[in-house]
């Protein structure tokens, strides 16, 4: 992204396809993508294939870890959900959102707090840029479960940088929403997930006039108590699990040790959903090895004929007017 000029490359689908101009910052909070790839990336470590080969060859390939941030420009705050391996980079990438951000300070706050999913490798690891070895964040706001805090108080190094002060830990009551402005707020809703550490929670952020859900990890929709479709009947926007277009895409791994959804899978179920319910779905969380992660492969074609779409870093999505 042009760090000079971050609106250019900004879009807002499904609310429109055009790019604002560079003097159109949005006024109103909004949801930056940060990344659209599972835990991994890529290039994915160790990886061969001719997706991961290209992403080395070509910036324009390579995909970072699914993360959102989350701006309001009315009070220049900003928040991030989930800390990924490539928050490094990330961080560039929210560069200027929003406009109206100010940095006082030699060592200013990259963010007004941190939202946590779960603690799996692409949504929290992050966390140690801003320990005392990187950044060296003093108080930052993490937000999650119970169970998340549970574990990293009881758990090196994270136990650490929360005894001497590098993060504030504050608990997320699933249900309850966490109120950032009179007018915006994020919930967080628990979702069946591999729960070796900690439980998995979904984020619904609502804004003055649009909501956004979050859900990059679930193991399979009907093992979920509650149908997505009635979740997606109250948001503008869906950012779901799209980790693998179909199934026996990682050669020597089985699929069922690590359950996702599959794309195809959301697709056949959405598709007797109005076409105007099927544009809130946007994939993210997508594995090296999918081709949905390529705008002109035949999945992706596939997932557009079906009226849903691929995050892609860089899109805006307007919470406001």
């Amino acid at each position: 992204m042009n760090r000079a000029m971050p609106w250019l490359v900004a879009l807002t689908f499904p609310f429109g396809c055009e790019a604002p101009a560079e003097d159109s910052a949005p006024a109103d909070p909004y949801v930056l993508v940060l990344g659209v790839a599972q835990d991994a990336g890529r290039p994915q470590i160790g990886c061969r294939s001719n997706c991961c080969e290209s992403a080395r060859r070509n910036p324009d390939d390579r995909r970072f870890v699914t993360s959102l941030l989350l701006a309001d420009p009315r009070s220049g705050k900003r928040w991030l959900l989930d800390a990924t391996p490539d928050l490094r980079e990330q961080v560039e990438v929210a560069e200027g959102h929003p406009v109206t951000r100010k940095a006082p300070g030699p060592r200013p706050p990259l963010f007004e707090g941190v939202f946590l999913t779960h603690a799996h490798m692409g949504h929290y690891t992050g966390l140690l840029q801003l320990g005392p070895e990187a950044y060296n964040a003093q108080h930052l706001p993490l937000y999650g479960t119970e169970r998340m805090e549970a574990y990293l108080s009881q758990n090196g190094p994270w136990n650490l940088l929360l005894a001497q002060g590098n993060w504030d830990y504050r608990t997320m009551v699933p249900g309850e929403a966490v109120s950032l402005a009179e007018d915006l707020t994020v919930t967080a809703i628990l979702v069946p997930h591999r729960r070796e550490f900690t439980d998995t929670c979904a984020f619904l952020i609502r804004g003055p006039r649009r909501s956004l859900l979050y859900l990059p990890d679930i193991d399979k929709w009907d093992r979920w108590d509650t149908p997505i479709e009635e979740v997606l009947a109250q948001v503008d926007v869906a950012l779901l699990d799209g980790a693998f277009f179909a199934d026996g895409e990682i050669p020597g791994r089985s699929i069922d040790q690590i359950p996702h959804p599959f794309i195809s899978e959301t697709l056949e179920r959405l598709a007797p959903l109005p076409r105007s319910e099927r544009a809130k779905v946007v994939f993210t969380h997508l594995n090296h090895t999918n081709p949905a992660l390529d705008e002109d492969s035949a999945a992706a074609l596939t997932v557009r004929e079906a009226g849903m779409a691929v995050a892609r870093r860089g899109t805006i999505y307007p919470l406001g007017k």
